[in-house]
């Protein structure tokens, strides 16, 4: 597939609340540092952010607790792309935290908004456009009335100008919506995700609430980045497309509803490019049927 005049226009647009955002934006997480865990090339990747908002991407999903020993998400997007376009939609998560070792902790409510306040320093902003609670554990975690009513709060107060979960159960979202407008769920999911995922993400677009996979190109890999095996059926339908399994995965993702966002990470321009091309792929219902039901390595 060519990917020359590909943009991120390609796959459509959706709303996040009052703000219109391509299908396919772009994640910050892989920018702070390569698979080896050394740190990234700080002029590759601002280049790379520069290049994806000339391709059209205008939705960004990062946090403060994306960093790496010499090199934080945030401080990249603050450096390569401000002063910022009036189109351009910046995601953040709060709810995890780390100290400067990278020792991992967890807001009370009452940290929420010296959580905000890290992430409107970092970027450089007087607000966060969309700001996703992320969810502790999604099996186990019980109620998140007070993490979502404290961010609610600073929603009233103008910090933030919506808000989304991230991790969520489906009783999480009906506890949210019952305090505040949720304009998006942010969770794991790509081929290969149980049932019980594809109904969640089927009943957001009921809702008209953003579903926004992570780990979509990664599925089992997650943070690693890798499959260790896409399986035939991934691989003869991406050769039918010319494709390959990672855009396949992508398209997939795409092709399950319009109201689907997909935010692909990398510090490498042409993945960036072929990540969007993956918007440009039009698949079968008989195929979306047959991912849908594929485990990933058969």
């Amino acid at each position: 597939m060519t990917t020359e005049t590909i943009t991120a226009s390609s796959a459509g647009t959706w709303q996040l609340g009052d703000l219109t955002v391509n299908r396919i934006g772009f994640g910050a997480m892989r920018l702070t540092h390569l698979a080896d865990g050394s740190a990234s090339d700080r002029a590759r990747v601002t280049g790379v952010l520069r290049r994806a908002v000339e391709l059209g991407v205008n939705h960004i999903d990062t946090a403060a607790f994306y960093f790496s020993p010499l090199r934080s998400a945030n401080e990249l997007i603050n450096r390569a792309l401000a002063p910022y376009a009036d189109e351009l939609v910046i995601t953040t998560k709060v709810g995890p935290g780390r100290d400067p070792s990278g020792e991992w902790w967890w807001a009370e409510p009452e940290h929420l908004r010296g959580q905000v306040e890290e992430n409107l320093r970092q970027l450089g902003r007087d607000h966060l456009d969309v700001v996703n609670l992320r969810v502790k554990r999604r099996e186990t975690t019980g109620s998140i009335a007070e993490h979502f009513g404290a961010l609610a709060e600073l929603r009233t107060a103008g910090l933030i100008r919506h808000l989304g979960l991230s991790n969520a159960r489906p009783d999480h979202l009906a506890e949210a919506l019952a305090i505040a407008p949720v304009v998006c769920v942010q969770n794991p999911y790509g081929i290969g995700s149980p049932a019980e995922d594809h109904a969640f993400l089927d009943a957001c677009g009921e809702r008209g609430i953003a579903f926004v996979p992570f780990f979509a190109i990664a599925g089992a890999g997650r943070e690693a980045g890798v499959i260790a095996d896409d399986g035939e059926r991934v691989r003869a339908v991406a050769r039918a497309h010319g494709v390959s399994a990672a855009q396949l995965r992508l398209a997939w993702t795409l092709s399950r509803g319009a109201h689907v966002l997909a935010i692909p990470g990398t510090g490498n321009p042409d993945h960036l490019t072929e990540n969007l091309a993956a918007g440009a792929v039009a698949l079968s219902p008989e195929e979306i049927a047959l991912l849908g039901s594929a485990d990933p390595t058969a």
